[in-house]
């Protein structure tokens, strides 16, 4: 365990995500393959509730003072025509809160309403990668600590994710990360024999053209020929990994790729939440990368829910940074 003055906050937002990704992966191996044939959501949005509710109730009972801000509500499930939908949910979270009620998990999940900026408050992404999730393939549970506007403590919980990309097996990670303290990653399921804390750290590549991008598997919030175009002038021809949700942080900081953009799409005006970065960028720049906007600028996380202060996202390993940086203002030009 951590020594520094987060590391109970760390040891928390780990077993928190734990929870939540034990709930998600019990949602998508009995409920994913039906919607995928109905075109239903019903499976990505109890598992949105479900990880949110665990989560949240969590860390009110750890720190009671603390504010959430979260990206689900309890309003659907408290609408009596979901009586169905609240049922389901509830006999997910039974499955690790055996006394649970509807109302109770209702409550934890209201638990997350902070809208606005505080100096010390949790951010959660209950499910991020929706389309991954729905898929059987990679989303994550992403949970970040920020103090005086900044990421101290992060969790990220990729169930889907294997040891190694090219190697599916042994699958199910959390990567962590806490302030001035590195970053690791350890199995989701404890009991399972192999290393429970591994250190991460980027690529050491410092030629752009032996790099590799991560991207979306879908460009529906980012660029994928801008990214294209960028990759051309610095000389990049290797195929992009292409991965829902934050996993890219964490591919990128254990070394398997050196750069995640999210590029904003010609006449969109698209701002990026917090809950999508905040624990990712930790675990990047804890992992010795580098993260900014397109233009160069730290992420500001004090401005609410949005990234209102920046353009887009610029994760590398840090001895590229300054390449993409040049090669993106090229692009616009």
């Amino acid at each position: 365990m951590s020594t520094g003055s987060f590391s109970y906050e760390r040891e928390i937002a780990v077993e928190a995500v734990r929870q939540a990704a034990r709930l998600c992966v019990a949602v998508q191996q009995q409920l994913a393959a039906a919607a995928i044939e109905k075109e239903d959501r019903t499976p990505v949005t109890i598992a949105d509730f479900g990880s949110q509710a665990l989560i949240a109730r969590m860390l009110r009972s750890a720190f009671p003072t603390d504010a959430i801000m979260a990206e689900e509500d309890a309003a659907t499930l408290r609408d009596p025509a979901n009586e169905a939908l609240a049922k389901q949910l509830n006999s997910f979270v039974r499955q690790i809160h055996p006394g649970a009620t509807i109302d109770q998990v209702c409550n934890w999940i209201d638990y997350g309403n902070l809208a606005e900026y505080r100096d010390r408050f949790w951010t959660i992404d209950p499910i991020d990668g929706t389309k991954g999730f729905l898929r059987g393939d990679q989303y994550a549970v992403a949970l970040a600590l920020l103090v005086d506007g900044k990421p101290r403590v992060a969790a990220l919980a990729c169930p889907n994710l294997p040891h190694v990309w090219e190697n599916d097996a042994d699958r199910g990670w959390i990567f962590v990360a806490e302030e001035g303290e590195g970053a690791i990653r350890q199995p989701i399921d404890p009991s399972i024999e192999r290393p429970q804390q591994t250190p991460i750290g980027v690529s050491t590549t410092r030629a752009p053209e032996e790099a590799r991008f991560c991207e979306s598997v879908v460009s529906e919030h980012s660029s994928h020929d801008t990214a294209q175009k960028v990759a051309d002038m610095l000389g990049i021809t290797e195929e992009p990994l292409r991965v829902d949700s934050q996993c890219k942080y964490a591919i990128v900081a254990r070394g398997e790729a050196e750069i995640y953009m999210r590029l904003p799409r010609p006449g969109t005006t698209y701002v990026e939440r917090i809950w999508d970065h905040a624990a990712g960028a930790l675990i990047m720049t804890e992992a010795g990368g580098q993260v900014t906007d397109l233009d160069g600028r730290a992420l500001d996380f004090t401005q609410g829910m949005r990234l209102e202060q920046n353009r887009g996202i610029l994760a590398t390993n840090a001895h590229l940074h300054d390449d993409l940086l040049q090669a993106l203002r090229r692009a616009r030009a």
